[in-house]
């Protein structure tokens, strides 16, 4: 076993383990860990030896909640370049997962959020369980949902992806599966079970077949996902030309569901809102590496902003849950500056070096 307090590794047979070991922070995403999985991640894709990777996250609540925020925002109120260093270094792996050679498999039975989405929906397989819960919760604080999800979110069905990242929308493990995050339903009972089936399989001929014979032994049917029944509403709704545009459609709609969209949009940083709008809108017409290189302009602005800061004063830092978004309403939001954020940066911008 390698790697260090927050981040374990093992080889077992074919198999390659990754285990994040940050319960109590519920396994949130340091730099350090970063630095420690991405360099194993490249090496164990020209070693002959492993067949397939694994990660999960220690603990029964967690997979991976997200990157460590709290570290940025101390960062960025230091002037430490972390604000850019570990976006940087984050969107790199994050890469790499997506254009993983190998079957990458992520056992994400457990809060699954932010930084955490990046570090299993891009892999080939995302195996949910039954304490499953996955968001991309960004417009909660003053960002907008990164880690490849303005590639991934405008790809999924309809309009569900637009409709998660405005509002920040939990999925559960039925809906998850519904929703494309993971591919399959493994009962929380047999996760160690499924991951020794892995690490003692034979991986005679293609890996990825062994990975789906094997699971094709664990999976089980989540049962009915209530997002389905919310579809087609999600689609009439989330499918318009602006943020405004939509907050017209949700009031027209009427009924439980739109009131309360309605109420948790109006929660979220305006600025926040239209910039995710836009990136999504992008994203939809972008191949994987411009979606990132735009996600690390975006990230740069927020940084350089106000929003991400009272975002995460307010939820993370002294808890009042009461952020004084600035500006306040959309109708205030500078469209130009929103333009702004998406400017090349020059020598800044985001460069993939390949391995």
């Amino acid at each position: 076993m390698g790697g260090t307090e927050e981040i374990r590794f093992q080889r077992r047979g074919g198999l390659g383990e990754v285990e994040m070991t940050r319960p109590k922070a519920l396994n949130a995403l340091t730099l350090d860990m970063i630095r420690h999985f991405d360099p194993l991640l490249r090496d164990w894709a020209r070693d002959p030896a492993v067949q397939a990777v694994v990660i999960r996250g220690a603990g029964e609540k967690a997979f991976c909640a997200g990157g460590d925020v709290r570290a940025v925002w101390d960062a960025g109120k230091a002037g430490d370049d972390l604000t850019a260093v570990f976006f940087r270094e984050e969107y790199t792996l994050n890469r790499r997962i997506h254009a993983y050679p190998k079957p990458y498999i992520a056992l994400i039975d457990g809060i699954t959020m932010g930084g955490g989405v990046g570090l299993s929906v891009h892999g080939s397989h995302r195996i949910a369980g039954d304490r499953t819960m996955v968001a991309m919760p960004e417009t909660a604080i003053g960002f907008f949902p990164d880690v490849g999800a303005t590639w991934v979110l405008p790809r999924l069905e309809g309009q569900t992806g637009m409709y998660m990242a405005l509002t920040g929308a939990r999925l559960k493990t039925a809906d998850a599966v519904h929703a494309g995050f993971a591919t399959h339903y493994v009962p929380s009972e047999r996760g160690d079970e499924l991951n020794d089936a892995l690490a003692a399989a034979s991986w005679s001929g293609d890996p990825k077949a062994v990975v789906d014979g094997v699971l094709a032994d664990f999976a089980a049917d989540p049962g009915p996902a209530p997002l389905a029944e919310q579809r087609a509403a999600i689609d009439r709704c989330f499918g318009r030309n602006s943020v405004e545009d939509i907050l017209r459609a949700l009031e027209a709609e009427g009924g439980d569901w739109a009131a309360k969209t309605l109420e948790t949009l109006g929660q979220r940083s305006p600025t926040s809102l239209k910039l995710t709008f836009a990136a999504l809108r992008r994203g939809a017409e972008m191949d994987f590496d411009d979606c990132m290189r735009m996600e690390y302009r975006l990230s740069q602005a927020c940084m350089a902003g106000h929003e991400f800061y009272e975002g995460i004063r307010a939820v993370l830092v002294e808890k009042d849950h009461a952020p004084k978004w600035r500006p306040a309403t959309l109708a205030e939001v500078d469209d130009a500056e929103i333009e702004r954020a998406f400017a090349p940066l020059g020598e800044r911008d985001l460069a993939f070096v390949d391995d």
